[in-house]
């Protein structure tokens, strides 16, 4: 029995160094691709490697949501506004640096002044008491019961958020394509 148990626990180890490099993989590969819809592939494997972290922490309800509403319906949906805006969303940071570049390397430098804090404080013993599990956590009917209580605004928030995502979406492929046809217009002008 002691054996089973080791050889459990060697490919339970296993299995999370493979997800974990391919979380890690999938997502310097989301930053670093240049096209779009690679970015967007190489972000459904990071969501999907995610999912299987999940799994290891014995929470399937949220593995199960992470595929099918991360990886399946957002992912669409950001596939589809890809899609939508053809090659004018290939290279947003053309023309030097802007205030968004600024921007993402200062949140990049407070997410990890923020990992080395909680390193800090796990290593040294901060964090060593245990939280008091319940047996109904992380059940669908606790995760909805939260949900429509106690984070309902910031719920709804994230609904209008992903909302406005694709009406921009809309608008910005609209107005590339309203300004290709104009310039269509004018060069066929000054060819008559």
């Amino acid at each position: 029995m002691l054996a089973y148990t080791a050889v459990g626990n060697v490919f339970v180890w296993i299995v999370w160094i493979a997800a974990a490099a391919a979380c890690i993989g999938t997502g310097v590969l989301v930053v670093t691709r240049t096209n779009p819809f690679h970015s967007a592939l190489a972000l459904i494997g990071n969501l999907g490697s995610l999912a299987v972290l999940y799994l290891l922490l014995s929470a399937e309800f949220v593995a199960a949501a992470q595929i099918l509403v991360y990886a399946g319906a957002v992912m669409v949906m950001f596939l589809f506004v890809i899609a939508y805006l053809g090659g004018k969303a290939d290279a947003p940071w053309i023309g030097g640096r802007s205030w968004h570049q600024v921007a993402a390397a200062l949140a990049g430098i407070a997410i990890l002044a923020d990992v080395l804090v909680a390193i800090s404080l796990s290593a040294g013993g901060t964090l060593k008491t245990e939280a008091e599990v319940t047996r109904s956590f992380g059940s669908p009917e606790e995760i909805g019961r939260l949900f429509l209580t106690d984070h309902l605004l910031a719920f709804e928030i994230t609904s209008i958020v992903l909302l406005v995502a694709a009406v921009g979406g809309v608008v910005l492929g609209s107005h590339a394509r309203r300004t290709e046809a104009e310039a269509a217009a004018e060069s066929a002008e000054d060819a008559a």
